[in-house]
């Protein structure tokens, strides 16, 4: 039983994996379990290349962040766990208790995080009631996204990115993920706000 599972590896599943991996000294967040599933043979990422990505050295290559950011993530927080080799199938059940079907295997978490593209058709059966036409993008490209308010689509399932309704541009996805962490470590912290900061002062 994870306590979230990331479903998507690219800019919005990585940051969003990141902030929470980064809140693991945290009383309300030490004891909980994360996992991502980074399978990402489809991702725009892969013929990207980003010249006006703020933090991203001009010139680089999707296909290197990809890779790079999930070594940036088993090296500073490692105990998020890391499904490479699995598609999700079917999402089903309940807040607290959903089980996420793959095509080699199942498990079970508390929270999701949809965090793929706005490809269409959408290939994850049990979300299709949520199952919209995209609002920011040219209808002729025929992209979709999930029904959502802030990023929350129902109780325990969030999603991020242009998945959730956001235009596609790097820091836009990136804000997304981190957005959607920071929602859960308030509901672990009981509701009150919180947010992860480092500081070369502390």
């Amino acid at each position: 039983m994870f306590d979230v599972l990331i479903i998507g590896g690219g800019v919005s599943g990585i940051s969003c994996a990141l902030v929470l991996g980064s809140a693991r000294n945290k009383p309300f967040a030490s004891d909980k379990k994360i996992g991502i599933i980074t399978h990402q043979k489809a991702s725009s990422l892969q013929d990207a290349i980003f010249y006006n990505a703020y933090g991203i050295p001009s010139g680089k290559l999707g296909s290197e962040l990809l890779e790079e950011s999930k070594e940036h993530l088993a090296k500073d927080y490692p105990h998020v766990e890391q499904i490479s080799d699995e598609k999700v199938l079917k999402i089903e059940g309940n807040f607290n208790e959903f089980i996420i079907t793959t095509n080699k295997n199942s498990c079970k978490s508390r929270i999701v995080v949809i965090a793929i593209g706005a490809g269409n058709p959408f290939t994850i059966e049990g979300l299709d009631e949520y199952v919209i036409p995209h609002q920011k993008i040219a209808p002729e490209k025929n992209r979709i996204q999930l029904k959502n308010i802030d990023h929350k689509v129902t109780d325990g399932i969030y999603v991020t990115g242009t998945l959730a309704g956001w235009r596609s541009q790097l820091s836009i996805a990136s804000g997304s993920g981190a957005a959607v962490a920071t929602d859960i470590l308030t509901l672990w912290n009981n509701g009150n706000h919180t947010q992860v900061h480092d500081s070369i002062r502390k």
